[in-house]
């Protein structure tokens, strides 16, 4: 064989058990991927709540795979503690519910970490079976426990071509709180509606998981007096919004209208108003971001700690990009501008300068009462709060 031959085929031959020794892709991938926060369910911090929000399976090489089984092992201190495995049927159920996310992917792009989870342009299977390039999403698996838990570790593993793949993710779970010290954004008697409760609508939100919905109740434990057909029939309509902590003002938005459309009309029924607003929710999503919020405010208090007011209202706001705010500073009125039902205050805590495009942190105030707590603790929505 002539000489030059040889040198061909030897080089065939290479690249073909190079191709043989590359590991077959496959992985799996958390968002948020470097921590997630629990949340107390009672006094103290021995009885938390975990949500993880996304788990992302990928199947990058080349041919199909087939998922048989995940497992999340909460731990700690490098032990396992509770184990949860997924497979048979409730994998496949956990599976073809994720895809039903498919057309959510462009429009609510910070609920899968903005790409970073799933890719540019994911493909969700709806089975346990992958082809190549396919993911598998699985969403909100929730969890409790007494005592502490310090990692998530979740191991996946498929099978290719007869051949089991593993892979595996870690990633810490935080039971703390934001460590800046933080005032109640509003003075007096508050009731906290929606807050980072497993129960409440906020928690299932990556940016939102533990804001609060705050709203003011009357005597008559209505939220408004007459008809509430005028926004200004709301007793927390026009409350000042205060500051939560020291901070730089990074981002004002002041230039949302309010409409008593979004309030629900007289007669109407519940399942009516519910489709109404959810058109209204869908509209305002595909004017972006800052229609969502509202007029609001984001404070940057360092220590990647931004504070969020939103839904505020129009002509109240009185601080500007770039101003230093104290705790405790009046900064705008309380509305309802944005994707609100009625007048309320908005306040989330964010790890980045955004409404949306960030993930959520637990909050604790230094200057709240809750009369009908046993004692001090974490707000839970339906709370009465009273700040001092």
């Amino acid at each position: 064989m002539p000489r030059l031959l040889i040198l061909v085929a030897l080089a065939i031959l290479a690249s073909g058990e190079r191709a043989l020794a590359e590991p077959l892709k496959f992985e799996v991938r958390l968002c948020p991927a470097s921590k997630l926060y629990a949340y107390p369910l009672a006094p103290g911090t021995r009885f938390q709540s975990l949500d993880v929000p996304n788990v992302g399976v990928l199947n990058t090489g080349k041919g199909g795979v087939v998922v048989t089984d995940i497992v999340f092992d909460l731990m700690d201190k490098g032990e396992v503690i509770d184990s949860r495995r997924l497979a048979g049927e409730t994998i496949r159920t956990a599976i073809k519910a994720g895809s039903a996310a498919q057309p959510q992917i462009d429009a609510f792009g910070f609920q899968f970490c903005d790409g970073k989870l799933l890719g540019s342009h994911p493909q969700l299977a709806a089975s346990e079976a992958l082809a190549s390039g396919a993911n598998a999403l699985l969403t909100n698996q929730t969890f409790g426990w007494k005592g502490a838990r310090d990692t998530l570790r979740v191991t996946a593993h498929a099978t290719r071509e007869g051949r089991t793949e593993t892979a595996i993710a870690a990633i810490p779970i935080r039971s703390d709180s934001v460590k800046t010290p933080l005032h109640f954004p509003l003075q007096g008697r508050w009731a906290v509606v929606v807050a980072g409760t497993p129960h409440g609508g906020h928690r299932w939100a990556l940016p939102e998981a533990f804001a609060y919905d705050i709203v003011a109740f009357g005597a008559d434990d209505k939220t408004y007096s007459g008809l509430g057909q005028a926004l200004t029939d709301y007793h927390a309509y026009g409350a000042p919004v205060l500051a939560a902590a020291d901070g730089v003002v990074i981002e004002v938005v002041s230039d949302v209208p309010e409409s008593a459309e979004i309030l629900r009309r007289t007669g109407e029924s519940f399942d009516a108003y519910g489709e109404r607003m959810g058109e209204f929710q869908a509209k305002l999503l595909g004017q972006g971001e800052k229609a969502i919020a509202g007029n609001a405010i984001i404070v940057d208090h360092g220590d990647g700690v931004y504070s969020l007011y939103a839904h505020l209202k129009p002509g109240s706001i009185q601080a500007k990009v770039g101003d230093k705010v104290k705790a405790g500073d009046r900064i705008g009125q309380l509305g309802a501008s944005g994707n609100a039902t009625e007048p309320h205050l908005h306040f989330q805590v964010c790890d980045a300068p955004s409404s949306l495009h960030c993930a959520g942190i637990p909050l604790a105030f230094t200057n709240v009462e809750l009369p009908y707590a046993d004692g001090p603790r974490a707000i839970q929505a339906g709370d009465i709060v009273i700040a001092r």
